[in-house]
């Protein structure tokens, strides 16, 4: 089985451009292919993880990969499955991101001569004449054909602003420069992204005719993507930082059954053949998927010295066994206890599980909160600094979400 046929077969393909042409470069390891990463914040995220599992893969295969760093379309803002318009950055900010990206990117891919390679957009984008531009991309884009593309149809009810609409043309005009400066013949996007990827390809057909070899275009499929990343409203971050290695664990280690396998075959490192004997399992097995899931990607973003503890603090918490110490904690002190104890709404803000009173309040009354195993049923309800000494109060928000309390 080569490359493109396992890609396949791990269900990461959606829709291609001449697959067979697509099919003898890769499996030959003569693509030479970038992925695009807009900064706009300080870390990747879980739904980050199919593109870079992705480069990973093809990189072993003998596929040279490059990051594209959105530094000039970040300044904008992709439309495609927005509702409003995204935040707009500084250049130091994005600048900044950037730089968080590569430090994370490096665990996945190998950059240097002859290997993979980081670019940013803005080092072509932001030097460009806009009546040069238009002159010279603008004439190949058919404002029609354009107010058709999906990444735009959602966002005419409530206003596409022409900021935004930019987006398509340079991020068409991202795959011409790379395809005339750094020999890049093939894209990897998102399949939300499908629109935005066919105008770079027709760009440099357009102006170089239809014997430039850019017509390998390949979508990784998103729908899963749309999933990750996100978990009771927050981001699922890389960084340990912003997401605790015990807390990445335990968010997928919480996947839907249905989902479970699907994230195994997609984003794992896992033989094919040991997964298709997993296509059988049901019931506890699934839990073990599950478990197999958390470790792999766990090691994948913060090493196996990481993982271990974050199984260990897992099983702690379901089977009794191991111990909570690498759980995420927030330690307090005696003037947080007002009167000897500490209110639960208090302490879900003081821990970070809510940003507010009100929104702990909420969480409270929906039945959103357990403390020690038992559900809280109260908002009045408060904790005497005695509990929280030795192990501390083991807090959880929802189903998934994981917090320990001590008393320092």
């Amino acid at each position: 089985m080569g490359i493109y046929e396992e890609l396949v077969e791990r269900g990461l393909i959606a829709q291609v451009t001449n697959e067979e042409e697509i099919r003898e470069m890769v499996n030959a390891g003569k693509a030479t292919f970038y992925i695009g990463f807009d900064c706009t914040a300080d870390s990747l995220t879980a739904g980050h993880f199919m593109a870079l599992t992705l480069m990973k893969r093809l990189q072993q295969a003998g596929n040279k990969p490059i990051a594209l760093i959105g530094g000039g379309t970040t300044m904008i803002g992709d439309p495609s499955g927005r509702t409003d318009m995204r935040k707009m950055l500084t250049r130091a900010d994005i600048d900044h991101n950037a730089a968080c990206f590569r430090r994370q990117m490096e665990k996945f891919i190998e950059f240097g001569p002859g290997k993979a390679q980081m670019v940013n957009n803005a080092d072509w984008l932001l030097d460009l004449n806009y009546v040069e531009l238009l002159r010279e991309v603008g004439t190949c884009f058919s404002v029609n054909n354009m107010l058709r593309a999906e990444c735009y149809k959602q966002r005419m009810e409530k206003g596409l602003s022409f900021f935004e609409f930019n987006y398509m043309i340079m991020q068409s005009y991202d795959f011409y420069y790379l395809f005339q400066h750094y020999d890049c013949n093939m894209q990897f996007g998102g399949d939300d992204q499908w629109s935005n990827m066919l105008g770079g390809t027709e760009l440099i057909r357009k102006k170089l005719g239809k014997d430039a070899h850019a017509m390998t275009i390949t979508l990784l499929t998103d729908s899963q993507g749309k999933k990750m990343g996100k978990t009771a409203g927050n981001a699922v971050w890389l960084d340990p930082n912003k997401t605790s290695p015990f807390e990445f664990f335990q968010y997928w280690r919480n996947v839907d059954d249905a989902d479970v396998l699907k994230c195994i075959r997609m984003l794992t490192f896992l033989p094919m053949e040991e997964i298709r004997k997993m296509e059988s399992w049901e019931g506890s097995q699934l839990n073990e998927a599950k478990e197999i899931l958390a470790y792999e990607l766990t090691k994948l973003v913060h090493g196996e010295q990481e993982a271990d503890k974050a199984k260990a603090a897992a099983r702690a918490l379901f089977s009794g066994a191991g111990n909570t110490d690498d759980m995420p904690t927030t330690e307090l002190v005696n003037d947080d206890f007002g009167g000897g104890a500490i209110n639960v709404m208090t302490l879900l803000v003081k821990c970070g599980l809510c940003a507010s009173r009100g929104e702990a309040r909420r969480l409270v009354q929906q039945g959103g909160v357990t403390v020690n195993d038992a559900k809280v049923s109260s908002i009045d309800d408060s904790y005497g600094c005695e509990l929280f000494t030795g192990d501390g109060l083991v807090i959880r928000k929802g189903k998934k979400v994981f917090h320990r309390a001590v008393l320092v």
